[in-house]
């Protein structure tokens, strides 16, 4: 995780709220994590973890009645400057020069992300010329080259189609072509895959990790699929319930995971050595309504190490428990000594 150039995003104890008539939604309740350049960073966890809005959050994209409450998300742009990105406005002119020129998103449905009305073209040129003083001739020029970049056949036909003339692969190709069309130090993408056929999953990968090379830009994936954060990432960070409970390099995460709820994702996944026609092991209970969170550890009703007396009342905090490594629960001691 170390780099000698530092982080280029550092997450500090971000919180993201939703205040409704029912209730507060606490969707990003104090997450923290590095992402390095070059490096991969994935982030996992079930569906409704906080994973999409810790993304929108750095973008600043977060939609009423959603809203930053606390912490900080430092940029540190191609002039050297750390940037707080929290404190800009959502509107302001300093952040829609971040999005896309250094921070690309790739989003969860491309097909409800692209405009219908619009070719792809269109929108390629238009985020072109939002960051580069180049004629329109010239952008879609480079529309056609980024196109083909990402793998996309005859780009100089379909520049001009609409998003709902290109399958679900080409789709997907077409958004990150959006996304990379800037030549952004910093890809978030969010949920790549989802959707797509095996092949075409492993398609989309194999693009990813080829773009990173070439241009050295750091991804920040974001996914539920652990298969696909054990071949892309180079460090993991598990979220539960808009918090991070652990995170670490890739190989000790999958190896020696410490967290109950890192344990029982890993143990979810089939495996060739599965017995056959044995159930897999399944994590009981479900997420808890977001109006009615648990008290203490979040986890702690569904976990199987739970602690009486202490995890039902009060909460952990992320602690270092080793190199790179940090978790969030109470079996592992302030000192980094824990169980094995």
């Amino acid at each position: 995780m170390e780099n000698q150039n530092g982080p280029l995003l550092s997450v500090r104890n971000l919180k993201t709220y939703f205040f409704q008539d029912e209730g507060t939604v606490k969707a990003v309740d104090g997450a923290s994590f590095d992402v390095y350049p070059g490096k991969t960073l994935g982030i996992v966890g079930e569906s409704g973890c906080g994973k999409s809005v810790t993304s929108l959050s750095i973008l600043r994209l977060v939609e009423n009645p959603g809203r930053i409450v606390q912490g900080e998300v430092i940029l540190r742009t191609t002039g050297g400057e750390e940037l707080d990105l929290v404190k800009l406005a959502p509107n302001s002119r300093r952040i829609r020069e971040i999005r896309g020129a250094e921070i690309g998103l790739v989003f969860q449905e491309p097909m409800t992300s692209f405009s219908p009305v619009h070719t792809v073209g269109t929108q390629i040129v238009e985020a072109i010329r939002l960051h580069s003083p180049v004629t329109v001739g010239e952008a879609r020029k480079r529309g056609i080259e980024v196109l083909r970049s990402v793998g996309i056949p005859k780009p100089d036909r379909r520049i001009d189609e609409y998003s709902f003339e290109l399958s679900g692969g080409l789709r997907q190709r077409a958004m990150i072509a959006v996304a990379l069309s800037c030549n952004p130090r910093l890809l978030i993408a969010d949920e790549p895959t989802t959707a797509l056929d095996v092949t075409t999953q492993a398609q989309i990968l194999d693009l990813l990790r080829r773009l990173q090379e070439e241009r050295g830009m750091a991804i920040m994936l974001i996914t539920h699929n652990l298969g696909v954060v054990a071949e892309m990432a180079d460090d993991v960070v598990v979220m539960y319930l808009g918090r991070v409970v652990e995170q670490g390099p890739v190989d000790d995460i999958f190896h020696k995971p410490l967290h109950p709820y890192t344990k029982a994702l890993l143990k979810s996944i089939p495996s060739i050595d599965s017995t056959p026609r044995v159930q897999l092991p399944t994590i009981t209970g479900t997420i808890p309504h977001p109006y009615n969170r648990p008290s203490g550890c979040p986890f702690h009703p569904r976990c199987d190490s739970v602690i009486q007396g202490k995890c039902p009342v009060e909460e952990p905090e992320l602690r270092d428990v080793g190199d790179r490594r940090r978790v969030c629960c109470f079996l592992y001691g302030p000192k980094g000594d824990h169980e094995a």
